[in-house]
């Protein structure tokens, strides 16, 4: 647990712009709400590894939502047993069905669906929100944490140089 934290901190203090880290975490909610091994993940990891994203924040984000997957897997069902036998939309998943591109994807299943509509549906608050908390977190506390006498003791302590070189 201790190693999560320090590594969550490595990520906020080090140099990637907080739109980047806002990515990771943003794109992190498909990998980790939703069941892994779909093609639909293929696609976001595509799109992870094409555009300017921070791996670090992508990884532990995936990590964190698929830990928080447990607590919604109840409601993501929900949100696809409604979707998919919603009366009005029946013809549309009948003919997505006939198509074999479609049909790999999966979308038949409550808990895949349910899950990649709400990863959706929280994709840009998640992007909004973790970029102010970054931003902010930067701008305000890590700089004040850095004028604390005690932090410039730390810092200048062999355990601190020691942990350093740990985390390379």
């Amino acid at each position: 647990m201790f190693n999560f934290v320090g590594k969550f901190f490595k990520l906020l203090n080090g140099d990637a712009s907080p739109g980047q880290i806002a990515l990771g975490f943003s794109f992190a909610l498909f990998i980790g709400l939703t069941p892994f091994f779909s093609l639909h993940n293929l696609i976001i990891f595509f799109f992870v590894f094409a555009i300017r994203v921070n791996l670090g924040a992508f990884f532990l984000g995936s990590a964190v939502f698929a830990l928080l997957a447990f607590g919604i897997d109840p409601l993501s069902i929900k949100v696809g047993e409604y979707l998919l036998n919603n009366p009005d939309l029946l013809s549309m998943w009948t003919e997505l069905y006939q198509s074999d591109v479609w049909r790999a994807f999966k979308f038949n299943h409550t808990l895949l669906l349910g899950s990649v509509v709400i990863s959706i549906l929280l994709f840009i608050p998640m992007l909004i929100i973790s970029r102010f908390i970054v931003s902010t977190y930067r701008v305000r506390i890590m700089k004040w944490f850095e004028k604390l006498k005690i932090s410039k003791m730390l810092k200048a302590s062999k355990f601190y140089k020691y942990y350093e070189r740990l985390g390379e």
